[in-house]
């Protein structure tokens, strides 16, 4: 081959090369929390052990908006039998804020049927964070 066509070649992967880098670096990243990533929290979220999902809910939680891919799991965590699971679920909610909106509804049910105080107020105020509209004339 010739010097102009390995020139060119060299050039052409020189720039899909360049162009290949420069896409990877604009991808968006998972939040990471203690060495961890938003997924591996949410997938701790399911654990056997209570401590475990309390932990994960709390990691995500301290993520704040950057975790709002984690709202469709922590809605059904809200359903956790723990209420030692629920009230940091709802602390990881308020923390995302708006962007949780789709938790209103089942923040709203858990507000108004929860038998203990202190979780429906966590409810209440994961609400006035996320959507205080929701909670006119309340």
């Amino acid at each position: 081959m010739s010097n102009r066509t390995l020139g060119s070649l060299f050039a052409a992967l020189l720039l899909l090369t360049t162009n290949a880098a420069a896409q990877g670096s604009t991808a968006k990243k998972e939040p990471v929390a203690d060495g961890r990533t938003l997924s591996q929290w949410v997938a701790d979220l399911n654990a056997p052990a209570p401590q475990t999902r309390n932990a994960a809910a709390y990691e995500i939680s301290g993520m704040g908006p950057a975790a709002a891919p984690a709202v469709p799991a922590l809605i059904k965590a809200l359903d956790d039998p723990s209420g030692a699971v629920r009230f940091p679920v709802t602390v990881a909610l308020r923390e995302i804020g708006p962007a949780a909106s789709a938790a209103v509804p089942r923040l709203k049910k858990m507000m108004e049927e929860e038998t203990n105080d202190e979780l429906a107020s966590a409810a209440k105020r994961a609400i006035r964070r996320i959507q205080p509209e929701a909670l006119a004339g309340q």
